[in-house]
């Protein structure tokens, strides 16, 4: 097999990539004969092996491909070959591509192990890590505070018509995790040599994602996708004999040793809120980043944690079509929406940028406690809303903690959250970017209008799920972080003609980016003061997001097998 690097298409009426075109194929087949200089007939079978827009000239935006690709008389064409995009694959660095490391055997000897598995927290880290544990013959109990998804639905539905919030079940808390309700981005910063990133695309697909997400770049998923698809693990896992419980809330940790010597403690069981005891000598504690409750009782037991830097902000909303087009020109309409990404760093200043930006989004209230407010941005799969948001967050650092304990970073959150619901009385409070940095961004262009050709946007509407009202929200952000971001904004405007205009919209507040504490795991995986307890996932401390929280699970998973397998 060869791959083929660089082939470009030019997005058209007739080769679009806003959905799905069958003459994407036959272009593709086109350009492939031109760059490797056979007829149609030579070429056995291609796939796609990477895919990306490349509109850094915005006249002339390409869909850039890698391809995958079997012809005949293979051999003696690489003899003659001096194109430096066209390189042998081997048959070992095909497997490497597509390494799964998918367990299949549920009848093998670990059916007989009597090792007992409580994973908490049906999230991405949770759900991927019973799924490894359960194809591998272990039978896994899972524990998840909220509701199932289509329950979950349900209750975060009537709570955006204005119903009362749940705090067991919400946008933070049910099965699928945080991320059921957002974008649904697979893309990750995260290294991969373990091929664990592939496993976990090919385990979506093999769950009902589209398989494009293995070579697009910066797959998603979509809030509607995702539903589908963690059910579809939820029942696999239960099919294999592992378990899953609803609205089951661990409160409490049952340690042996716990009056004795704290260094050489261990697991032996899970209590939960309705009493429940669950005994078990294996614990991963797969958590989200909003568990707060939790992380007060693992305080409460000693168990080693650690702060955490993270960042606060604010969600910032454009028109769909001025994002769109700015980024592609006069392409955009054949392209889907378009993403972007700002950051903006002085030295000795806080760095500000972008974070978990949702072409074609909603703003969404995303709060799990009462009488405290946060944001998120989700969208769809079809990224078809007539708006775009980001988050703007800038840098928080443990100094800007108040003093105290190791939670110190959480109780900030909860401080400007309480800040944010009194100032619009529990609704998502919005205000516009001149309101919001008054006089204070010298070079603000000051447009009220946009306008591309004859299209304008004069009316920049909150596109939200949850009620909303106009606000102001230097009420309750702190002046480190409004006064970094109103510095930052004349830069993104210089990035992005426009972004900086006056009818832009703020909303607020983006608190939930990543977990402020970092429960302490060794090279084992496993705590560093508490034998058996695994912590794992964004929560925990140690992922940022859908793709890197699912790989966290599997690493978890492949240590508690070596301990058993």
């Amino acid at each position: 097999m060869i791959k083929v690097n660089n082939i470009k298409l030019e997005p058209s009426e007739t080769v679009r990539f806003d959905r799905r075109c069958e003459r994407v194929e036959k272009e593709l087949k086109k350009a492939l004969v031109k760059k490797l200089r056979i007829s149609e007939n030579d070429i056995v079978t291609f796939s796609i092996s990477k895919q990306s827009v490349d509109a850094r000239k915005k006249d002339e935006v390409k869909v850039v491909f890698s391809l995958n690709v079997r012809i005949k008389e293979e051999a003696q064409f690489l003899k003659k070959n001096r194109d430096k995009d066209i390189i042998f694959l081997s048959e070992t660095d095909l497997i490497k591509s597509e390494k799964t490391n998918i367990t299949n055997n549920a009848n093998n000897s670990a059916n007989d192990i009597e090792k007992k598995i409580v994973v908490v927290g049906a999230g991405p880290a949770g759900l991927f890590c019973a799924l490894k544990l359960a194809e591998s013959g272990l039978k896994p109990v899972l524990l998840e505070r909220g509701e199932d998804v289509d329950a979950r639905i349900k209750t975060v539905d009537n709570f955006w018509q204005g119903k009362p919030l749940n705090p067991s079940s919400n946008v933070q808390f049910g099965e699928g995790g945080a991320g059921t309700f957002s974008d649904g981005k697979l893309n990750t910063m995260v290294k991969d040599a373990g091929g664990r990133m592939s496993e976990v695309y090919r385990t979506f697909v093999r769950f009902g994602a589209d398989e494009s997400i293995l070579y697009v770049n910066k797959p998603h998923l979509g809030t509607d996708k995702l539903t589908g698809i963690v059910k579809a693990i939820r029942q696999r896992i239960i099919e294999l004999g592992g378990e899953v419980r609803f609205s089951s809330q661990v409160t409490d940790i049952k340690l042996y040793g716990e009056s004795g010597v704290k260094e050489f403690r261990k697991v032996t069981g899970v209590i939960l809120g309705n009493g429940t005891e669950i005994e078990c000598d294996t614990l991963v504690l797969a958590l989200g980043h909003s568990a707060r409750d939790t992380f007060e009782m693992l305080a409460s037991k000693g168990i080693a944690m650690e702060q955490k830097p993270f960042a606060m902000g604010v969600r910032v909303q454009h028109p769909r079509e001025y994002i769109d087009r700015l980024q592609y020109g006069r392409f955009h309409e054949y392209l889907p929406a378009a993403d972007y990404k700002l950051t903006y760093s002085v030295p000795n200043e806080r760095s500000v940028y972008s974070f978990c930006m949702c072409p074609g989004g909603y703003v969404v209230n995303a709060s799990s406690e009462d009488g405290r407010l946060a944001v998120n941005g989700m969208s769809y799969s079809g990224r078809d809303s007539s708006a775009s948001n980001s988050a703007i967050v800038v840098q928080i650092n443990t100094s800007d903690f108040p003093a105290g304990d190791v939670l110190s970073g959480m109780r900030l959150q909860r401080s400007l959250e309480e800040g944010a619901f009194k100032t619009a009385g529990g609704k998502i409070p919005v205000q516009t970017l001149s309101e919001f940095a008054a006089t204070e961004i010298k070079n603000c262009n000051g447009l009220d209008i946009i306008k591309f050709g004859n299209k304008y946007f004069s009316d920049n509407m909150p596109v939200c799920k949850g009620e909303w009202a106009y606000a102001d929200l230097n009420a309750f952000l702190p002046e480190y972080i409004s006064g970094s971001i109103i510095k930052a904004f004349p830069h993104f405007g210089n990035m992005m003609k426009g972004y900086d205009s006056a009818n832009t919209l703020l909303m607020g507040l983006e608190s939930r980016t990543s977990s402020p504490v970092r429960i302490i795991r060794g090279e084992n995986m496993q705590s560093i003061n508490v034998s058996g307890l695994y912590p794992c996932g964004e929560g925990a401390g140690y992922a940022g997001g859908i793709t890197s929280a699912a790989m966290d699970g599997l690493r978890v998973a492949e240590s508690i097998m070596g301990t058993v397998l």
